[in-house]
């Protein structure tokens, strides 16, 4: 049973892994790199619970969401911000002495390997709290959660990279570094936790919204990775 939570857990996290790597195979970067990024993905998750949890104890978002603002509070305070901080940082150890961080793709394939690492372990945290319905709510996060986080690191990536090797335009950039996957992080969640806050008519309205939300992510973070790695060949045959 503990072995196919894990492995439900951690299946959707390898295919994505897989998907950033099939992106960048024409320059990929060496394993024991992405492998640290990804661990210090892990090690991001105890890093956002040193942030959400002193926010709780402030007061700052409700223990208990009983209100759309309370939905928004706790989406943005208990996780979009404490948790893509913690990516960020995590992040910028790996790269800040990076010699192979010399592409503009590196930027979005080192932070997708930081930000599933910390989907990896939410996800295990998840499924065994919810062991009883594991397969359920395993396929659930396998089509919504993971791919967030994923794209949420896409974000942090892209202006990172772009921080580095457009540097005129690098306080533009380092501003959307945290604050791009903090908005569409804080958005994602807080439609899903104000579902039960609402009347059922609303519920399916913000349910909707949320697929459209989810549709676009993927469509945007697409878009961005091609955009980077067009760039890296732009430059490759000058």
């Amino acid at each position: 049973m503990n072995r196919m939570i894990i492995f439900m857990a951690l299946l959707p996290v390898a295919i994505f892994l897989y998907y950033v790597f099939n992106k960048d195979r024409k320059s990929p970067e060496p394993p024991g790199q992405l492998l640290k990024a990804f661990m210090f993905g892990v090690l991001s998750v105890l890093l956002s619970f040193c942030m959400s949890i002193p926010f709780g104890l402030m007061g700052v978002y409700p223990e208990t969401i009983t209100t759309v603002w309370g939905a928004v509070r706790t989406a943005f305070f208990a996780a979009a911000i404490p948790e893509e901080m913690a990516k960020l940082f995590c992040l910028w150890l790996v790269l800040r002495k990076n010699p192979y961080f010399d592409e503009r793709m590196d930027g979005i394939v080192y932070a997708a390997c930081v930000s599933l690492g910390f989907a990896a372990i939410e996800n295990i945290i998840y499924l065994f709290s919810n062991a009883e319905a594991f397969l359920t709510v395993g396929i659930a996060r396998a089509l919504f959660a993971i791919p967030g986080h994923l794209f949420f690191g896409i974000m942090m990536g892209y202006y990172y990279s772009l921080a580095k090797f457009y540097p005129s335009y690098s306080v533009k950039n380092r501003i959307f570094v945290l604050l791009s996957p903090v908005l569409a992080h804080g958005i994602y969640d807080s439609i899903l936790m104000s579902l039960p806050s609402v009347s059922p008519v609303m519920a399916l309205v913000l349910f909707v919204m949320f697929l459209l939300f989810c549709f676009k992510m993927w469509r945007h973070g697409s878009a961005r990775i091609e955009e980077l790695l067009r760039k890296d060949a732009d430059v490759d045959v000058v």
